[in-house]
């Protein structure tokens, strides 16, 4: 019988560096979109807190406490990462482990903004997007999720997210831009 070894999203690629930035694959452990029944969203928030330590997210905002991470992922969905959700959360919301379906990359140092900014459409400065911020957004034609991890003290690092379909592109695309941010700054 053939036995498959698992594989990272990103394989290969990851990690590198151009010029002061570094690109590298993150595992945020056990990924599980959480998606509160209709009128049940304070209750999953209750449910969350009392079992994992974060609340429900509001919009554009996530929230770590320890190795725990939940971010806002779209209307009334946010995503739980780190640990596997709490039993008593499935009577309150659907649960849809999406551990395998997502890469997730940790772009930082000094550049990174710039980096990103050339690919996405939302304003990333540390006053419109200070750490504890979750955007769904366009990172060239693919859809990712991007934030601040509220526990990252490095103003230019930023996690992506996006479908493990699309880890190369993913990669390509950053790597492109940190490429053509790093010529600019030695060009002077």
């Amino acid at each position: 019988m053939i036995e498959l070894a698992p594989a990272s999203p990103c394989g290969d690629l990851l990690p590198l560096q151009v010029g002061d930035m570094i690109l590298a694959e993150l595992d945020l452990g056990s990924l599980t979109l959480v998606a509160p029944f209709a009128g049940q969203v304070e209750a999953t928030s209750d449910a969350l807190h009392d079992a994992h330590g974060v609340g429900f997210p509001d919009p554009g905002v996530a929230i770590r406490v320890w190795d725990t991470l939940c971010l806002w992922s779209g209307r009334a969905q946010a995503l739980l990462a780190g640990p596997e959700p709490d039993a008593a959360l499935a009577s309150l919301a659907a649960l849809t482990d999406q551990s395998d379906g997502w890469a997730v990359v940790r772009l930082s140092g000094a550049g990174a903004t710039d980096a990103l900014a050339r690919l996405v459409p939302i304003d990333l400065r540390p006053g419109a997007f200070p750490p504890g911020s979750a955007a769904r957004t366009l990172l060239g034609h693919m859809t990712v999720t991007i934030l601040r991890d509220p526990a990252d003290v490095a103003e230019t690092a930023f996690t992506i997210l996006a479908f493990r379909s699309m880890a190369t592109t993913l990669v390509h695309e950053l790597e492109t831009a940190m490429r053509r941010v790093a010529a600019r700054a030695e060009a002077g």
